[in-house]
């Protein structure tokens, strides 16, 4: 059964920074591309960033693009997702999620599963 402890999300005013992490067990971490989404009240539940297995290949949505920075560390079966410059509208709950995969990571979005309960970020102005 896979397991998800989301940690770093938190309150910052317009400008911070937060670091979201995410820790999985009961997979082979380095078999999944993973990344990352986020449900703002009201929206669905969009995947803003991706990183293929080996950690070599990202993709960015636009909106998060020079402001996000994902990566892993496939020794500690743990993702990441520095937010820098964050902005009101990054208020949602952030997941992290996972998909079996060697190829690209921005394909077939509709096949990630979500794991963990998300953590919630929160940017005042």
């Amino acid at each position: 059964q896979v397991q998800a402890v989301e940690s770093g999300g938190g309150s910052v005013q317009t400008g911070g920074s937060l670091r979201l992490s995410c820790t999985v067990s009961g997979l082979t971490f380095d078999d999944y591309a993973v990344g990352w989404f986020r449900q703002a009240p009201g929206n669905v539940r969009d995947g803003i960033s991706c990183i293929n297995w080996s950690g070599k290949s990202t993709y960015y949505a636009n909106s998060v693009k020079g402001r996000f920075t994902i990566s892993r560390d496939n020794g500690k079966n743990t993702l990441y997702l520095q937010m820098d410059n964050l902005k009101p509208e990054d208020t949602a709950i952030y997941y992290c999620a996972g998909r079996p995969t060697y190829g690209p990571c921005s394909e077939s979005w509709g096949s990630y599963n979500t794991w963990g309960q998300g953590t919630q970020v929160t940017v005042s102005s």
